[in-house]
């Protein structure tokens, strides 16, 4: 749900809970005051990153990146949403070019936990990736790596053999 939503529900809520005060609907009272104290909490520990991550599976970057900006301070979203949100900020800045912004995030991505290995072998592919293009060689050697400690699909131990392989020709 976006932030825009989410208030809404949140000043219906008040509207409700004011009915419910002055009508003597006490118990009802409590019910949408846990509802609101429930999308309050929500804006602040999951945010929008949900819906931009069914955006960016889509490759819509562009609404990826205006629901990510609704996001005020990242620092507040739980573990389990700060990842995605890290990676999918360092995507949008890699495609936007802007290589060293995309470098800090997937490292802020890499340092959080992840359910599965391959979504972390992602991040440390990309931060391979980048210090390739930085040519910084003996950080393209850490990460790849750590990431070949992972459980790894067919494709990303392909996309790992490339970057050895190029990594080998400037080494």
């Amino acid at each position: 749900m976006n932030t825009r939503r989410r208030f809404i529900i949140i000043a219906l809520s008040l509207i409700v809970m004011a009915y419910c005060l002055v009508a003597g609907y006490y118990n009802l009272m409590i019910y949408v005051a846990g509802l609101a104290g429930y999308f309050v909490w929500s804006q602040y520990r999951e945010g929008t990153v949900y819906l931009a991550t069914q955006a960016f599976h889509k490759q819509d970057y562009a609404k990826t990146k205006e629901l990510l900006s609704e996001i005020k301070n990242p620092d507040h979203l739980r573990k389990g949403r700060r990842n995605f949100y890290e990676f999918m900020q360092g995507n949008i800045a890699l495609k936007e070019n802007r290589i060293d912004e995309a470098e800090v995030h997937f490292q802020l991505a890499s340092r959080l936990p992840w359910k599965k290995d391959y979504e972390k072998a992602m991040v440390l592919i990309n931060l391979a990736n980048i210090n390739l293009r930085k040519k910084a060689y003996d950080r393209v050697n850490a990460y790849v790596e750590v990431a070949e400690k992972l459980k790894l699909t067919e494709r990303q131990k392909d996309i790992l053999e490339k970057i050895k392989f190029e990594n080998k020709k400037f080494n």
